[in-house]
């Protein structure tokens, strides 16, 4: 009796298992015939600079916080936040690489690595932040690129001071928790179950990018999504077509974090290419 059982238990497990794989392969296929649709890339990292040497590693004193920051190379100011829960380690290889073409300010936001903590945080305060560096710094509408909640930082900024930045590169960002796929939902709930924290609720509550708040950016847009990302493509594609001055580029095979996070190499020519086009 126990055998049967055992093995009866076994085949429903196996066709669970094989209704999952249907389901992971058809929506890998419907993704990939989406984005097609749009600016499907690879990123050659064949022929790249050398990486540079930080030159810098100070705060910056602003009205609600000390922000953290770091600064590779010379030329044209660029400022490039990471993610939610990142630091200047997350981001750092890319800094590197962008530091042959632009003077990067690598920053971290409030909450975030050495950056002090006020207990509360948003989209729009961070962006406040960034504002206020721009400012204290005496940048000069500096280029700006993000990842994830830096890419929603960016877009708050972008929309709330439209004359701060001269160019946004956009990587990963969404515009409401809601267009979250469901395992990544799953994973930020059960993670504040097991450790709550501000950063959690952030992800669970905000952005609330409606067409208007998009429709206020004016700088050139580049919106990026990896191909398997957190969020579903119909949302990168709506942030898109809510930006009148935006590109929209997709990278094939890559999920959230492997193309900018895990390998600077392809950040920097990503964003290399795009900021060469803005005059």
């Amino acid at each position: 009796m126990m055998k049967n059982n055992k093995k009866k238990t076994l085949i429903i497990l196996g066709i669970i298992l094989f209704i999952i794989g249907i389901i992971v392969v058809t929506e890998r296929i419907v993704v990939r015939i989406k984005s097609n649709n749009y600016d499907l890339i690879t990123l050659d990292t064949s022929d790249l600079p050398n990486p540079v040497e930080k030159s810098n590693d100070s705060y910056c004193e602003l009205t609600n916080i000390t922000m953290h920051y770091e600064v590779y190379g010379e030329g044209y100011p660029l400022i490039l936040l990471h993610g939610n829960g990142g630091s200047c380690d997350t981001l750092r290889e890319l800094a590197t690489y962008l530091g042959n073409d632009y003077k990067v300010y690598l920053i971290e936001s409030r909450c975030h690595g050495k950056s002090t903590d006020p207990g509360i945080i948003s989209y729009e305060l961070m962006a406040e932040d960034v504002y206020q560096f721009i400012t204290n710094m005496q940048l000069n509408k500096p280029f700006f690129v993000g990842h994830s909640d830096g890419a929603m930082v960016g877009i708050a900024l972008a929309s709330m001071y439209p004359d701060s930045i001269k160019a946004l590169v956009s990587c990963g960002a969404n515009s409401n928790p809601k267009t979250f796929k469901l395992f990544f939902t799953c994973f930020v709930l059960v993670n504040n179950l097991i450790n709550p924290s501000i950063l959690n609720n952030l992800m669970l509550e905000e952005p609330n990018f409606t067409y208007e708040y998009l429709n206020k950016i004016i700088c050139p847009t580049y919106i990026v999504a990896a191909e398997h990302d957190i969020m579903y493509l119909e949302d990168s594609i709506y942030i898109h077509d809510s930006i009148n001055n935006s590109k929209i580029s997709i990278i094939k095979d890559a999920d959230h974090c492997s193309y900018i996070e895990y390998d600077g190499k392809q950040g920097y020519i990503l964003v290399s290419n795009y900021l060469n086009t803005i005059n």
